[in-house]
């Protein structure tokens, strides 16, 4: 199944800087991506704006509101969603959009969770989508048909079968970055290899219609910060005998991936409607 083949290029893995959330006006919408490590903002005419909160104990106590991409402290991820909504959007909300991604398997609860503490925010509309939909709008290619999107996360890891779209298939790991901290730092490429490959070869196993090939032979999106790493997108590239996909920096691809849906939001919103009538 997986032979050698071709390894990418190189990794240009860009240092983003921590934005300021005062010096521009306010916005009409915002894009999330709510991990469990930290929070990622992508805001139009800003661009990316990373968590000014993040580890200063702002989640509480210094308690995280998201553990293995799921909500578990609701009230101290709403105040950290209402400072930064306050931040980007401003007081008047009445006419804004919010695009938040979430994990592909992270449930119907986590979902319904999320829209709430977003909806209690006074936003106009509010989008909630998988992480894996999010990374391919960013990174994956333009033509349709089967996508394989893995992202490596800081406490979980997902591999997602998009069909068009649309998730077919998905295999999820409550493990990350944060769990292989204590490892040789040799072997942390191993273990999250082992820990892919173990999931794609399960999907392989329940794959009856040739998708995870079409796949393989497109080139699989990378995302996370797992994808950092030379070391493991180049092991991945070689056991999978296929070429991958990377954004110049996977860590924030999924935040990006929501930003140019939620600008492709907006324009829609401020387009001039078409006209369907006679001429005059």
């Amino acid at each position: 199944m997986f032979g050698a083949g071709r390894t990418p290029g190189g990794l240009r893995a860009r240092h983003q800087r921590q934005g300021t959330w005062s010096d521009a006006p306010a916005a009409r919408g915002l894009a999330l991506d709510l991990g469990s490590s930290r929070t990622r903002a992508w805001v139009p005419g800003r661009g990316l704006v990373l968590d000014p909160y993040a580890g200063t104990g702002a989640h509480g106590g210094g308690e995280r509101p998201v553990r293995r991409g799921r909500i578990v402290d609701p009230e101290s991820c709403g105040r950290l969603l209402g400072r930064i909504a306050d931040a980007a959007l401003g007081p008047d909300r009445s006419d804004s959009v919010i695009v938040l991604s979430h994990p592909v398997l992270a449930g119907a609860e986590h979902r319904s969770a999320a829209r709430a503490l977003l909806a209690g925010l006074g936003t106009t509309r509010v989008v909630v989508l998988s992480s894996a939909r999010a990374a391919a709008a960013y990174a994956g290619p333009r033509e349709a048909g089967p996508l394989l999107v893995i992202d490596m996360g800081a406490q979980l890891t997902e591999v997602t079968l998009l069909v068009n779209g649309l998730v077919a298939d998905a295999r999820q790991a409550e493990s990350g970055l944060d769990d292989l901290d204590g490892l040789d730092p040799a072997a942390l490429p191993a273990a999250l290899v082992r820990t892919v490959l173990d999931m794609i070869t399960s999907m392989w196993r329940h794959d009856r219609h040739g998708a995870i090939r079409g796949a393989l032979r497109k080139g699989p999106v990378l995302a996370g910060g797992g994808a950092l790493s030379p070391e493991v997108t180049e092991c991945i590239a070689r056991r999978l005998g296929t070429r991958v996909r990377l954004a110049d920096d996977p860590s924030t691809t999924v935040v990006r991936g929501a930003g140019q849906i939620l600008s492709s939001v907006l324009r829609r919103r401020t387009a001039p409607p078409e006209h369907t009538g006679r001429p005059r």
